[in-house]
């Protein structure tokens, strides 16, 4: 599987962005997905998750009620809408692929990685 993030960009706080994530590969629709992020000088970290189907999903407290994971498995792309975006989600968002199938928030469960999307949000 390889994945092709994409959206990144600079926006005010309180704007708004969507992160997609293209896959390659016949396997996606088994694959939970996963976005995580690394801030400059600080360790990557979970933002969200979804299960294979759609079914679950997992959020990050400091996003949650802001950012939506979503998935398109006819289209084999996996998005992130970040709505009320504060400049600490400033960091490259990396999206992630788990071959089990799970909503995992850990990463040391994803298989796969994206090159990841600079998002930079300005106060």
């Amino acid at each position: 599987v390889q994945l092709q993030a994409s959206g990144g960009g600079l926006v005010q706080a309180g704007g708004s962005l969507r992160l997609s994530c293209a896959a390659s590969g016949r396997t996606f629709s088994t694959n939970g997905m996963g976005w995580f992020r690394q801030a400059p000088g600080k360790e990557r970290e979970f933002v969200a998750t979804i299960s294979w189907s759609g079914g679950r999903t997992y959020y990050a407290d400091s996003v949650k009620g802001r950012f939506t994971i979503s998935r398109d498995n006819a289209k084999n792309t996996v998005y992130l809408q970040m709505n009320s975006l504060k400049p600490e989600d400033t960091a490259v968002y990396y999206c992630a692929a788990d071959s089990t199938g799970w909503a995992s928030t850990s990463a040391h469960e994803y298989d796969y990685w994206g090159q990841g999307t600079l998002v930079t949000v300005s106060s």
